[in-house]
């Protein structure tokens, strides 16, 4: 079954990329290389040992994006395609707001044109914000976003149910926590093109000199050291999650045409937790510091994986020590490449 994977030279898109390939489905990978590198095509070949079928478009060119379909004959989409970083989309918000929806809304007419099924949107535990009742759950309430990017992942989801509501199509959303770690070959893995402000890479770049330090952002939270707390998840499990999902569509095994599902580990890391794992697990002695409180950020939020352990037969296999342990090989790989 061939499977179009928007995005799929991204970061999340090309684990998934490999995890759709050993599960015997046929991905097509579209990127415009805006937030991606071309050599990772070549990086999934190795892993899998054959050639990948890739399409350079801009998604939000519905000619462009109609092509595809008219070329290919497409069984399954998982939409990856966005732009993410959230200070960016603070300092350009119309970027983000056309990027991440229009190119949606294409591919949504697409499908209700020529009448496919099955579709997948990655959206983020962003929709969330600061929760009272913890660990959230799909039926926690949704709050105000922080940021355009955020709400770009809100107003996805409310496309996405409604235009479901009115087709005859079948979706679902993903609401990831937070992304981490690399592939076991460190031949793909995390490449921000910008300054990151994700923990895990910030870590990993100040360990091999890129970087001077790790800020802490605030050490007086209302959590078992005052740092921030949040659900880590290994992005090979989060790529796994998605074989499953498309597989409860292709399998008709949903009840209603659209559900939403948490991927996290259920469980909840403070940031001082995350150094130390970092420094128990690599021998590495890291240069932190700490900082106050950053504008934004939710004191402390894991998830709820109940759901999607129990309707996509799912749940993580990979935890904390593994994610940074390969972040750690692949961050060591890409430096001595650039070399």
């Amino acid at each position: 079954m061939n499977v179009l994977v928007t995005g799929g030279a991204g970061y999340i898109g090309s684990h998934t990329v490999v995890e759709l390939i050993n599960k015997g489905y046929t991905p097509i990978i579209a990127d415009n290389f805006s937030n991606s590198r071309r050599d990772i095509l070549l990086a999934i070949e190795k892993i899998v040992g054959k050639k990948v079928f890739f399409i350079e478009a801009d998604l939000c060119d519905k000619t462009a994006t109609k092509k595809i379909f008219s070329d290919h004959k497409i069984d399954a989409t998982i939409h990856f395609a966005a732009f993410k970083a959230v200070g960016e989309s603070v300092n350009d918000p119309l970027k983000y707001y056309r990027n991440n929806l229009l190119s949606l809304i294409n591919l949504l007419e697409i499908y209700n044109e020529l009448k496919l099924d099955n579709f997948v949107f990655s959206s983020s535990c962003s929709v969330y914000g600061e929760q009272e009742i913890l660990p959230v759950s799909e039926s926690s309430p949704l709050s105000q976003a922080e940021s355009p990017y955020g709400n770009t992942k809100q107003i996805g989801e409310e496309i996405m149910a409604d235009t479901l509501k009115a087709s005859n199509f079948n979706g679902i959303a993903l609401r990831y926590f937070n992304p981490a770690g690399a592939h076991e070959s460190a031949l793909i893995g995390e490449y921000p093109l910008q300054a990151p402000s994700n923990l895990i890479p910030v870590i990993t770049q100040t360990a091999i000199g890129k970087r001077n330090t790790v800020t802490v952002f605030g050490t007086d939270y209302n959590t078992k050291d005052g740092t921030c707390v949040r659900d880590y998840i290994h992005v090979v499990d989060i790529a796994k999650a998605h074989i499953a999902a498309i597989e409860r569509l292709i399998n008709k095994k949903n009840p209603t045409n659209y559900e939403v599902y948490n991927l996290g580990s259920g469980t909840g890391n403070t940031v001082l937790e995350v150094i130390n794992t970092f420094e128990k697990i690599t021998g590495q002695k890291l240069n932190y510091n700490m900082g106050p409180r950053r504008s934004g950020d939710v004191e402390k939020v894991y998830a709820d994986t109940t759901k999607a352990n129990s309707f996509l037969n799912w749940k993580t296999e990979l935890g904390l020590e593994e994610i940074v342990r390969s972040a750690w090989k692949w961050e060591k790989a890409i430096n001595d490449e650039s070399r």
